[in-house]
């Protein structure tokens, strides 16, 4: 059951606290202070919630991904969260996620153009965003729609070590991996491949084990201290739970790209490893903020600000990719976000009062 707070409740809870633990010599300082804590996230919001943990010395948060990244929807889901739990703490999230974009180098014989490579680009992105966190979401393209094969694995796990250490080596600190979606083939199932070629435009149908792979690769190299946020288990579980409950559930046109309750679902298992449990059983965007009585307000904001900046820093960065959408100068486009962001925390605070 989630836990609302009011003003008087939070006031009269803190006057019983006290008292209670006040007789309980001083063992019950710490158990104070928790109280307090958990009763200072504010009205409307659930207190079981530790996700601030992994974002000491944040500011900056860099996403990289493919085109799943790059339509944003989990993205601003993320944001969306942190601006309304705790909108006196400025977190700044730059999406620079590109369609087609792969970390293992492969491409389809069937593409006309090859696929971009992130690797062209990383130099390029690290030295200009300069973040103190990056978000790395990959596996979807690297794959290219084909079977499990041990040759794609080790060019995406190549990759992805590749990856990794140049963002150590230009001197951030907090990296966080995070496994592909899922492969719906059922979303897919009016091109899915009659033969044995293979590519987006006509997958294997099996192609969500190729991800499972790529997946079991990410999490095992916890091992050797990478953070990881497993995603692709969480979002297999959801798919699984909600095709129980109606064998027709589709949240996906082509199999791949997720619509916004896909994408809430990816959301939801960023915030999970970050800490956020108070989400846990949130059915929607919408449900996680609606302990803000702006909070439909808020989302609608934060997509806008995203999509500003996510097209400003890419232009900015630089691509080899044709066809993206051109951005305002970054200078120009953080003075508009600036605009947003000041409606965005007037409305989140204001809820907090």
């Amino acid at each position: 059951m989630i836990q609302k707070f009011s003003r008087a409740t939070k006031s009269a809870s803190l006057r019983l606290l006290t008292l209670k633990l006040g007789q309980s010599g001083s063992f019950a300082l710490p158990l104070l202070v928790a109280a307090l804590l958990c009763l200072s996230y504010g009205s409307g919001f659930a207190a079981d919630t530790n996700a601030l943990a992994k974002l000491q010395n944040v500011h900056r948060i860099v996403f990289l991904g493919d085109s799943i990244t790059y339509a944003g929807g989990y993205v601003a889901d993320v944001e969306a969260y942190y601006v309304t739990r705790f909108p006196k703490r400025h977190f700044e999230f730059i999406n620079v996620g590109l369609s087609s974009e792969t970390v293992s180098g492969l491409s389809e014989a069937s593409e006309k153009n090859p696929r971009p490579d992130l690797h062209e680009r990383l130099g390029r992105v690290l030295e200009k965003t300069k973040p103190d966190l990056v978000f790395i979401c990959y596996g979807m393209n690297d794959g290219i729609y084909s079977p499990p094969d041990e040759a794609r694995l080790k060019a995406f796990a190549d990759g992805m070590k590749s990856v990794h250490e140049q963002i150590a080596a230009a001197g951030v600190k907090n990296i966080i991996h995070i496994t592909p979606p899922v492969f719906d083939p059922v979303g897919a199932k009016a091109r899915l491949s009659t033969n044995d070629s293979y590519g987006f435009s006509h997958p294997y149908e099996g192609y969500n084990k190729t991800l499972d792979q790529f997946s079991d690769w990410l999490v095992a190299q916890r091992k050797v201290g990478w953070q990881v946020a497993d995603l692709h288990s969480g979002m297999s579980r959801w798919l699984g739970e909600q095709r129980q409950h109606n064998p027709n559930f589709n949240y996906t046109k082509d199999g791949v790209h997720p619509d916004g309750a896909g994408h809430w679902a990816m959301a939801k298992q960023v915030l999970l490893y970050l800490g956020a449990n108070d989400v846990e059983k949130d059915p929607s965007p919408a449900s996680m903020v609606a302990g803000n009585p702006h909070g439909e307000e808020i989302l609608k904001l934060v997509r806008e600000q995203e999509e500003l900046l996510r097209d400003a820093w890419l232009n900015f960065c630089g691509f080899k990719r044709p066809g993206v959408k051109a951005g305002l100068p970054v200078p120009d486009a953080e003075a508009k976000s600036a605009e947003l962001d000041k409606q965005i925390r007037e409305l989140a605070v204001s809820a907090k009062n």
